[in-house]
């Protein structure tokens, strides 16, 4: 059913700075997608990628309401594996399946009380 690891989507307050640091460590920028808010509001995503183009990503993310680190697995369809996982007593949906700009994602919180995020068709 998962994959493998996406991304791991990391928390800043400073997305100006942190894209740098990690720049500075050889990663870079792969793509940037900026979320207008009800507010007026923009929080940001940005993608980075690492020299070996068989790691994962890491993002960084500005989004205020959020403030842990989220662990995204790939998965065919997020849709059918939120169908096949729901029936789990232990797991803890925070947000059922929803369309993003490149398919669905669905957010659960395992047993142990760790965050992931379902990302795929």
């Amino acid at each position: 059913m998962i994959r493998k690891i996406e991304c791991v989507c990391v928390p800043t307050k400073d997305i100006a700075a942190s894209e740098a640091f990690y720049l500075s460590l050889g990663l870079r920028r792969a793509w940037i997608i900026e979320r207008p808010q009800a507010d007026g509001t923009t929080w940001t995503l940005i993608g980075l990628k690492f020299p070996d183009a068989a790691s994962s990503e890491l993002v960084l993310s500005d989004n205020p309401e959020i403030d842990f680190t989220e662990i995204e697995l790939a998965v065919d369809d997020v849709r059918v594996s939120y169908a096949e996982i729901r029936s789990n007593p232990a797991v803890t949906w925070i947000r059922e399946p929803f369309a993003t700009e490149s398919g669905h994602v669905a957010v659960m919180e395992a047993p142990d009380g760790n965050v992931f995020v379902l990302v795929g068709a």
